[in-house]
């Protein structure tokens, strides 16, 4: 009994130090290499070469197409009920097919004679500028120099900048993490 207890005692209090394995001991005899048969080993050399040229030829082929944007592809569903949503328009007659053309017409005209008026008065407004500015030169180069500075209180201009920025390389996040999931195409 005493045996018994002077053992318990001894591994309870001995350090775990004491049991010490190495990776020597735990090594195994090195495997003999087999024997191939060279036509084998030309034979699989010559498979994988033949499908890293399919796979290429497939990349070749597929490179000239597009990457599709999910967000423009029609669901399947309104492709098949395509017929079903179709309305049948009424036919236009000739006056109002017509009448649209010529308001059409109008309507660009309008549009065209206000762009060139726009045009004109900023045109206007710059060669009275400019003269205005030759005139100050040659009364005082100094008073010349300060009015073509920028008045930076006339227009106070806050940035901020991006928000959201992508990862850094290489940059070890204190918590949180980055999941890129951006769709693979070959």
């Amino acid at each position: 009994m005493s045996f018994l207890r002077a053992f318990t005692r001894l591994s309870l209090d001995t350090p775990r130090r004491l049991l010490h394995t190495t990776p020597v001991l735990c090594a195994e005899p090195l495997k003999k290499k087999k024997k191939v048969d060279p036509a084998v080993v030309k034979a699989r050399e010559e498979r994988r070469r033949k499908r890293l040229e399919k796979q290429i030829r497939r990349l070749e082929k597929n490179a000239r197409q597009l990457k599709p944007v999910d967000e423009l592809e029609v669901p399947m569903d309104l492709i098949e009920e395509k017929p079903k949503r179709l309305r049948k328009l009424p036919a236009i007659s000739a006056e109002v097919l017509e009448q649209r053309v010529l308001l059409t017409k109008q309507w660009s005209q309008y549009k065209h004679k206000e762009k060139v008026n726009d045009y004109q008065i900023i045109d206007r407004l710059l060669q009275s500028q400019n003269k205005a500015l030759e005139e100050l030169r040659l009364e005082s180069e100094d008073l010349y120099q300060e009015a073509i500075q920028m008045d930076l209180q006339l227009m106070p201009i806050t940035v901020k900048g991006p928000v959201a920025t992508p990862p850094i390389e290489g940059y070890a996040s204190p918590d949180g993490d980055y999941l890129h999931d951006t769709k693979k195409w070959s």
